[in-house]
């Protein structure tokens, strides 16, 4: 999948003025409220940002992950609640669909997703199992043709919006491990589920997560993705990879702008008679910052060009590229604070804010303890071949 160059060159230049009048100007309204505003998720709706992934067939702009990451680095030079809005729709919510649905369910659901109609949230952390996904304990029961779900999902990013979940299950008695989980789309509407209290975060205001429980919920068989029972873990698992780089884009993104709202000040601010970017230790953090964007930069979008390419050893270039991005934008943000001195610490400077919102990044979608296991895991792989 992928648009056009000059079909995309609009798409970025939209996106590029949508960034900076309508979303940076409202980054204080939406901290102060812990909420996007209403008339920002609709534009959001109409620019199609909520369909970036997903094929124009199903409603959606089909762009190439090369494509789609580099509009996430323009998202990621904003408040990351903006991106978070329409997040799970491009990615994990969608995606399972996307790569294993029946024909049925694809035409069923991606429109609706695609548009931003539906908002589909991805339901696979539990209060036991984070890491190591494959002992979650959620179970599916079957009951004639339907399953009966229980359990509780934790930290379900966009839950208090969703109107789908695609939810992690264990539905194989007797199957051990990742063998026995199947992935089912749930409507939120049906009876029994329930929505946690909404969770109050370091970071990130106007994110939404919570957790969501499941009592005697029915599900009609056929919301297996795919049909076939036991298949969701590593449906879950091929997922995960497009989100990697995605989500480094994002952290790319977002240390520009904090190595923006750094120089700035650097300039600005006067001591000893003279702009503090006229020191050299001043000046070596900014030179480090922009030395680390530069490389993750050409990581993420070598990476997504792989994906695009099918590249077998994309499964490793995705955990490489959320070990060192994710990483590099908290070195970033931690030079920006150090620039600003207390300044940074200040509630009315960004970078006190994007501090917060960074440490996110080197924990969903896989902490960096998980990337250095995948990446170790396959250099030992290939020491032995």
């Amino acid at each position: 999948m992928a648009v056009d160059a000059e079909t995309f060159a609009l798409l970025d230049a939209t996106l590029a003025r949508f960034v900076a009048e309508r979303l940076i100007p409202a980054e204080d309204a939406v901290e102060e409220a812990d909420e996007v505003p209403a008339h920002l998720v609709e534009e959001m709706r109409e620019l199609g940002l909520f369909g970036l992934s997903i094929p124009e067939e199903y409603g959606g702009l089909g762009l190439s992950l090369e494509q789609e990451a580099r509009l996430m680095l323009r998202m990621g030079g904003t408040a990351l609640a903006f991106r978070s809005v329409f997040g799970t729709n491009v990615g994990i919510g969608s995606q399972g669909i996307l790569i294993d649905g029946t024909p049925e369910q694809k035409a069923r659901f991606l429109p609706r997703i695609a548009s931003g109609e539906a908002i589909i949230s991805f339901a696979l952390t539990e209060p036991e199992a984070g890491s190591d996904a494959a002992s979650l304990t959620t179970s599916a029961r079957r009951d004639g043709d339907h399953y009966v779900l229980n359990g509780t999902k934790r930290y379900i990013t966009n839950a208090p919006r969703a109107h789908l979940f695609t939810v992690m299950a264990r539905s194989e008695p007797g199957v051990a491990g990742a063998d026995g989980i199947s992935a089912f789309i749930v409507d939120a509407d049906t009876p029994g589920i329930r929505l946690g209290k909404p969770d109050r975060k370091m970071g990130q205001r106007g994110t939404k997560t919570c957790d969501v429980v499941f009592e005697d919920v029915r599900v009609p068989a056929d919301r297996i993705i795919g049909g076939v029972p036991g298949r969701g873990f590593r449906t879950a698992m091929k997922v995960l990879d497009r989100g990697r780089i995605h989500l480094s884009a994002v952290a790319v993104g977002l240390a520009k702008r904090m190595l923006e709202e750094a120089a700035r000040y650097a300039v600005q601010r006067r001591q000893f008679g003279r702009p503090i970017a006229e020191f050299q230790l001043v000046q070596a953090m900014l030179a480090d910052s922009r030395a680390e964007i530069y490389a993750a930069e050409c990581m993420v979008l070598d990476a997504a060009r792989r994906y695009d390419a099918r590249d077998p050893s994309v499964r490793t270039l995705a955990a490489c590229c959320k070990l060192f991005a994710t990483e590099m934008a908290g070195r970033v943000a931690d030079r920006a604070v150090q620039v600003h001195g207390g300044a940074g610490y200040m509630h009315e400077y960004k970078v006190e804010r994007f501090y917060r919102d960074a440490r996110l990044l080197r924990l969903y979608e896989g902490t960096t303890q998980i990337q250095q296991i995948i990446i170790g895991r396959a250099v030992a792989e290939e020491a032995r071949a």
